[in-house]
């Protein structure tokens, strides 16, 4: 009488043991499916990381960040100081432009994992503070030699120098794309300067006397 009993009994242990094979070997093939997945985590993060860039292409990155951040800062000043409307107007694209194009820089250098400086450096510092100093037509006959023209040389030539440097080809797209950009502003720059140049009088020199257009030179005040 006692026979079929046990045999229920042993039925249903054999059915548990069943079940709980079953279910050690599912959770040990979650678990091996699992690591490669984590693993195919840890590549992707890898791959995102910016790969190390050549001294070259980061000082490139943050020579572009500060010629823009000085032109922006120049601008400024003029917006506020300088009298002639048309100076006025140079600046407000100064300001714009080298606006939309620090923009690019910063973002290029966050995606390459380059830290841009915050503030200019000591040469554009020291010229901003002369510029604070001027006021009037002097201002306006500075602000457009030394911002207009003679930083948009320097900034134009650098630019030429490092496209044979820069490996990264996103630096040297960008630099490529900026540089005649910043022959513009020197072309508008130079224009400029020869429309008030023949205006001038005084400290400026007689009219028509400002050759520094044609000559890449200053020009000499008239003594009296």
């Amino acid at each position: 009488m006692h026979k079929p009993t046990q045999l229920y009994q042993a039925l249903a242990l054999s059915f548990a043991g069943a079940l709980f094979a079953a279910g050690a070997a599912q959770a040990q093939t979650g678990q091996a499916g699992a690591q490669p997945a984590t693993q195919g985590a840890a590549t992707a993060t890898a791959a995102k990381a910016p790969a190390k860039l050549d001294r070259s292409d980061r000082n490139a990155l943050i020579e572009m960040a500060q010629s823009n951040m000085a032109e922006i800062a120049t601008g400024k000043l003029a917006l506020s100081k300088a009298l002639n409307p048309e100076i006025k107007a140079y600046a407000q694209r100064m300001v714009d432009e080298h606006g939309k194009t620090l923009a690019e820089v910063q973002a290029l250098a966050q995606a390459k994992g380059v830290e841009l400086p915050k503030e200019l450096n000591a040469k554009f510092k020291a010229k901003g503070a002369l510029l604070q100093t001027l006021s009037g037509d002097i201002f306006d006959r500075t602000y457009m030699k030394q911002s207009g023209r003679r930083d948009h040389r320097v900034t134009h030539e650098q630019l030429k120098d490092n496209l044979d440097k820069i490996k990264d080809p996103d630096i040297k797209a960008l630099a490529m794309k900026m540089r005649p950009v910043v022959e513009q502003h020197l072309l508008a720059a130079d224009e400029l300067i020869a429309r008030t140049a023949r205006g001038a009088t005084g400290t400026a020199g007689t009219p028509g006397n400002d050759t520094s257009t044609a000559t890449g030179k200053e020009p000499i005040p008239n003594k009296k």
